[in-house]
């Protein structure tokens, strides 16, 4: 027997049972029991015949460190002082001849209960490993969830994965209230379950500090049966600890109910608590994001409610039924317009009627960047990419990612930044200057530009399959001159904004004022107009506004027209529309595509028309 007993591997799993047998194959012995003491519970390990010791018998071995007998049954025992549950171990034979069993096991005891407590401590050791490394993955799984309801449904699903359990529940201590709420309870389909904090179990945790297991044999009477009739359930056992957060205050508790098989032992408490470590840190994380995107809402709200598009013209009305119609899609956007007539409201407009109104809203001028550093801007760069590039940088395509892109003045980019913005367009995927690796992004391009793009495509000035990518969705501004009575609704917007803000009266708006304020040709459009009424606002204390007041530079029609020009009919208007024409050169500065836009023609009628009027083709530019 000795010799078989020394042949076995304390690393085999069955290393236990494989004792037993060897122990109950003598012809003095009728069969054997080893056990280890979980708490009060007994737990067998091997096992070899029917029959058990007396309780009493196990308890009194388990007092001295000799060989205990009654007749029929040989018990020896010994605590593993090494661990921190500090297990008692119980080796049971059952014999026919006691004295034979005396001489055998006199000498063979303590070394049988060694190698028991070395499998053991071999075992667990496995088990704690294997246990940690799920943990560790299960925790991993849980970071970058944003929402805490859903976290810890994905928390209570995992620990009776973990556990091999029936339920679970995962309480937060509201201390305002003293109760104990559990969001949600697995198997529970009210969406939480309150408890006051100092009945059952949970109270019990949460009020002590202390991790508590319940079994059939010890703690039935601390279940809180109330919650288990009102459940239609039936708690069996359970492991319960509590939840801590950084500073070690306690938050709630973690709950695991009814062993699949069995009942929960010490090693099923120990993995929860360890599991309650990596739940209280994502419960944090989750918290935090959840008011930083919280927060982030209501700066978006109140970003959108800053937002409007002012006017009741045709134009504008047929342009807030477009907004609302392609705000919520993906459809890339092209903002035509001159300068000031409010491209970038409509840009802010779509990105905060979407879905997208959470996340970064980011604007690029491509006019405003030089055309070595416009590709950096976009698409980002590695480090050592170029001379200053002393680390990795974001483009503006991952910043806005999920969020919108405005590329602002997208007629002023260069050829090969429109080849790589086309890419960009159609792949979802940057590269950083410098770089190898592929970046997806989400964001969705909105394009806008004063200049004629489809004149520019035929001057091989822009891509046209960019041209057409872009050109999916466009919206026209029109320019002040053409809006009408917006005129006056605007200026009066402005006055009572910008009064506000200037903690004055927001002053009124003579006939004579508002005379002029449509007369006037509003070569910038509506930012001339919110400039001029800022500067009356902070330069005049008046609470009228007259047309004096209004710095305006003379328009046409501001002049008399019998005093500028001469002549007979035909001669005035020739001269009208010479001046007229060089006015519009003037001011497009050279651009001729701009100035026949701007002339209702087409740039070949406008070069007949100027030979028509006698005007050299050098009083204008390509």
């Amino acid at each position: 027997m000795i010799s078989k007993l020394l042949k076995l591997s304390i690393t085999q799993e069955s290393y236990p049972q494989q004792v037993a047998e060897t122990l109950a194959a003598p012809s003095w012995s009728q069969g054997c029991v080893i056990q280890v003491a979980d708490g009060i519970r007994w737990i067998e390990l091997g096992r070899q015949g029917n029959g058990n010791p007396n309780p009493s018998l196990l308890q009194q071995a388990l007092d001295t460190s000799e060989i205990v007998d009654d007749d029929m049954w040989f018990c020896f025992a010994q605590r593993n002082r090494s661990t921190e549950s500090s297990e008692q171990y119980c080796v049971s034979i059952q014999v026919s001849d006691a004295d034979i069993a005396h001489d055998q096991l006199r000498e063979l005891s303590s070394a049988i209960l060694s190698g028991v407590m070395q499998w053991h401590s071999f075992q667990q050791l496995q088990d704690r490993t294997i246990r940690t490394e799920t943990i560790l993955q299960i925790a991993a799984q849980w970071h970058g969830i944003k929402k805490t309801d859903q976290l810890i449904l994905e928390i209570v699903e995992a620990s009776t994965r973990l556990l091999h359990a029936e339920r679970a529940s995962l309480f937060l201590w509201d201390k305002t209230h003293g109760q104990l709420v559990a969001r949600p309870a697995l198997g529970i389909d009210a969406a939480e379950l309150r408890v006051p904090d100092d009945m059952g179990v949970v109270g019990q945790v949460v009020q002590s500090g202390d991790s508590l297991r319940i079994d059939e044999v010890e703690g039935q009477e601390q279940i809180n049966r109330e919650v288990d009739n009102s459940l239609d359930f039936t708690t069996n056992n359970l492991v319960c600890c509590p939840l801590r957060d950084r500073d070690g205050e306690i938050i709630g508790a973690f709950e695991v109910l009814n062993k699949l098989q069995g009942s929960f032992t010490s090693a099923d408490l120990k993995a929860l608590e360890d599991l309650a470590n990596h739940v209280a840190a994502a419960l944090e994380e989750a918290q935090e994001v959840e008011q930083i995107i919280a927060s982030r809402s209501l700066i978006a709200e109140q970003a959108a409610e800053g937002v409007s598009l002012i006017g009741e013209c045709p134009q504008i009305v047929a342009l807030r039924t477009t907004l609302e119609r392609i705000a919520n899609t993906d459809l890339a956007v092209l903002i035509l317009g001159e300068n000031g007539t409010g491209k970038e409201v409509v840009s802010q407009l779509l990105h905060f009627k979407s879905d997208r109104r959470d996340e970064p809203l980011v604007a690029v001028n491509c006019a405003a960047i030089s055309e070595s550093l416009l590709e950096s801007e976009l698409f980002g760069h590695v480090q050592g990419a170029f001379t200053d590039a002393r680390e990795d940088r974001e483009g503006k395509f991952e910043l806005a990612s999920r969020g919108t892109l405005l590329l602002d003045e997208i007629g002023d980019m260069s050829l090969s930044g429109q080849a790589k913005l086309l890419r960009v367009l159609e792949d979802k995927l940057v590269v950083r200057v410098g770089g190898s690796t592929p970046i997806h992004t989400d964001a969705r391009v909105i394009a806008a530009t004063n200049q004629d793009l489809n004149a520019m495509v035929r001057e091989k000035k822009f891509r046209e399959d960019l041209f057409y990518r872009l050109n999916v969705m466009t919206v026209e501004m029109p320019p002040l001159r053409e809006r009408g009575n917006d005129i006056i609704l605007l200026a009066e917007y402005f006055l009572k904004e910008l009064s506000a803000r200037a903690r004055r009266k927001a002053p009124k708006i003579s006939a004579s004022a508002r005379k002029r304020l449509q007369n006037h040709n509003w070569p910038g459009n509506i930012r001339e107009l919110r400039n001029i009424i800022e500067r009356i606002i902070y330069l005049s204390d008046s609470d009228r506004l007259e047309a004096e007041d209004l710095p305006l530079a003379s328009s046409s029609s501001d002049q008399d027209f019998g005093a500028t020009y001469h002549g007979t009919l035909n001669e005035a208007t020739r001269q009208f529309q010479i001046d007229l024409i060089r006015g519009q050169i003037k001011k497009s500065r050279g651009n001729m595509s701009e100035v026949a836009r701007q002339l209702g023609l087409h740039r070949s009628n406008l070069y007949r028309k100027m030979g028509q009027l006698g005007m050299e083709l050098k009083d204008g530019t390509s």
